[in-house]
């Protein structure tokens, strides 16, 4: 029997990785259940420990707990494989809540589709936002795809997703840990995935909802975000040597962000509904264009922890 853990990577979100942990536990269908979960603690002090000890009791399978000091995305990814032995992979992010057939329907996807990783949509929520930023804020969150399950040309994020470990985690440290603090660990994954032929599925019923916290239901966040997201094919090339590649990319980064900009600029003018939109666009232009390292925005690990204890 395939045996599949759920890994959740957590950094002091005590309330929301109790409810990760909780829509988990309430998974229905013929392989909703996991046979483990793995909580993979990323703060310094191990603050997680006491949310998985007051709900590992109740949970109808096995939570194991890793401490992981060091802060780091990618560190604390690898370090959650680590602790299991399972041949399918579920990872579910510390601010996602799975519907009840979210992992059973991944399971029946990856199976009906041979696909070595599946991905499944994401319903974004803003609560804390400007109403006049919501809907775009929401849409940037989410997570669309095909109305049915198929294969798909591209693959998505980590979160929500399922991985045949065999074909696609292979090795101590099959996340970067030069993306630790940055992000994007799952991008350097998939490019050499891509290379070795690997077949990317959606599973159209595994929804989960991930809503942003008040600092990141934020334009300002949103557009470092498109930023990052705009550096990454730039970055992919860079990484594979291609620098033909890369100028490839930042011509057209720079084309992106005249028009785009020009189009965001009378939008913001006339206070058009798509405002936020293009000037989304503009900056993942911009973001093709300045790929290197010195200019990339930091969001996990020692960000996210320095962020919390100013908050604190």
């Amino acid at each position: 029997m395939t045996r599949v853990a759920v890994l959740i990577p957590t950094l002091r979100r005590p309330a929301q990785l109790e409810a990760a942990i909780r829509s988990v536990m309430a998974q229905t269908g013929p392989l909703g259940q996991p046979d483990e979960m793995v909580v993979s603690d990323n703060d310094p002090d191990g603050s997680a420990r006491a949310t998985v000890e007051a709900i590992r009791c109740q949970a109808p399978f096995p939570i194991k707990y890793v401490h992981v000091p060091t802060p780091g995305i990618s560190t604390a990814r690898n370090a959650a494989l680590a602790t299991t032995e399972a041949e399918l992979i579920a990872f579910l992010d510390d601010d996602e809540i799975a519907s009840p057939g979210w992992l059973s329907a991944l399971r029946h996807s990856q199976a009906q589709l041979g696909a070595e990783v599946v991905f499944g949509p994401i319903q974004g929520r803003a609560p804390g936002a400007d109403e006049a930023d919501r809907a775009y804020l929401e849409r940037f969150f989410g997570r669309a795809g095909p109305q049915t399950d198929t294969l798909i040309p591209a693959p998505f994020g980590c979160g929500n997703s399922l991985f045949v470990r065999a074909r696609t985690l292979v090795g101590p440290t099959p996340f970067d840990l030069s993306a630790d603090q940055s992000g994007g660990e799952d991008d350097a994954l998939f490019q050499v995935l891509r290379q070795q032929g690997v077949r990317w599925g959606w599973s159209a019923g595994a929804w989960v909802e991930e809503a942003a916290p008040p600092h990141r239901a934020r334009l300002s966040y949103a557009m470092a975000r498109a930023f990052a997201f705009g550096q990454g094919p730039a970055q992919t090339a860079a990484r594979e040597g291609n620098w033909l590649g890369v100028g490839r990319w930042m011509v057209i980064g720079a084309g992106q962000f005249v028009v785009f900009g020009a189009t965001a600029a009378v939008q913001w003018l006339i206070g058009g509904a798509h405002k936020a939109d293009w000037t989304d666009r503009a900056v993942r232009g911009l973001g093709k264009m300045f790929w290197m390292k010195p200019f990339e925005p930091q969001f996990y690990g020692l960000a996210e922890l320095k962020r919390t204890q100013r908050s604190g």
